[in-house]
């Protein structure tokens, strides 16, 4: 290959490359949503998924077209940002160093899962060791090993106390893969939240108070007609050291000693509270306790 077929497959590379940025950067606002799948919806995606990826893989081994190696990358790319949440906005590799068999390079990465925006940057140590099975076809079969060090994780909010924490765990062991694995789940049971808090707050403006707005992790239910009691539903989510994202909701209640008629109803329902959350599920278990509530019993 002579260099003026190198310079145009590296113009080429560097067209679709900028193609590539502009389509992303036009998805992005639709991927801030959430994605919902039920188990079957999920299995069909990755046996479909897992269908076309190998399909793809021979076309890549095979083909000569880079502009067909590369819409194939792409399309597997965009498949599981849509899938996760997860959205790159920016990516830039710079070499630190490679001496024989060794190579390093410095990451940096920026991008946002759902309504959390992140930052990224790390070096990456790969190691090659490549064994020449067959001289005649000349194909390889590469070992590669890769380790991820110096890595540094900036959540653009602080309001997600737990998250924080989970990063200063994941900076110190180096795993990406925890990382963006627990950050999908974390951010789509944020939106799951904003949503059903507004969902909640519309359907009862009257009864249903959001102090710190949708974004907030408890709301207030109140009753007119039983002045000074109130129900604060207070809407946790919590991440453990091995990175298991779990919904932590209780409620806690403030009664006068001037209604007297409200007694029993708030001191069983924290107990009722937490046994219908395991019977009718989370958004259900609300509607009743707001319609208990609006009952004036």
């Amino acid at each position: 290959m002579n260099n003026n077929d190198i310079k145009i497959y590296e113009n080429e590379i560097q067209s679709l490359e900028e193609e590539i940025k502009m389509l992303t950067e036009e998805y992005e606002c639709s991927l801030h949503g959430s994605f919902a799948y039920s188990d079957g919806e999920i299995m069909k995606a990755m046996k479909s998924f897992k269908g076309k990826s190998q399909e793809n893989l021979r076309h890549y081994e095979f083909s000569p077209d880079l502009k067909t190696q590369l819409d194939f990358l792409e399309s597997d790319l965009f498949f599981m940002m849509k899938f996760t949440g997860i959205c790159f906005t920016h990516c830039s590799r710079k070499p630190v160093e490679k001496s024989g068999t060794r190579t390093t390079h410095k990451y940096r990465l920026s991008g946002n899962c759902h309504s959390v925006s992140f930052q990224l940057e790390f070096q990456l140590m790969e190691e090659n060791q490549a064994k020449e099975e067959d001289v005649h076809i000349k194909q390889c079969n590469k070992n590669v090993s890769a380790i991820v060090t110096d890595l540094s994780i900036v959540i653009e909010s602080d309001e997600y106390l737990d998250l924080s924490k989970l990063v200063s765990r994941v900076e110190e062991s180096g795993n990406l893969l925890l990382f963006f694995k627990c950050l999908s789940y974390f951010t789509e049971w944020c939106d799951h939240r904003k949503r059903t808090l507004t969902h909640f707050k519309n359907k009862y403006p009257d009864v249903v108070v959001l102090p710190e707005g949708s974004s907030g992790d408890y709301m207030i239910l109140r009753n007119a007609n039983l002045p000074g009691l109130e129900l604060m539903i207070v809407w946790k989510i919590y991440v453990d050291e091995e990175g298991k994202v779990t919904p932590v909701l209780d409620l806690l209640h403030k009664i006068p000693m001037s209604v007297v008629e409200a007694n029993k109803f708030a001191s069983d329902a924290p107990y009722c509270f937490r046994s219908l959350l395991h019977v009718l599920g989370i958004q259900a278990c609300i509607e009743t306790l707001i319609k208990s509530l609006c009952n004036d019993k």
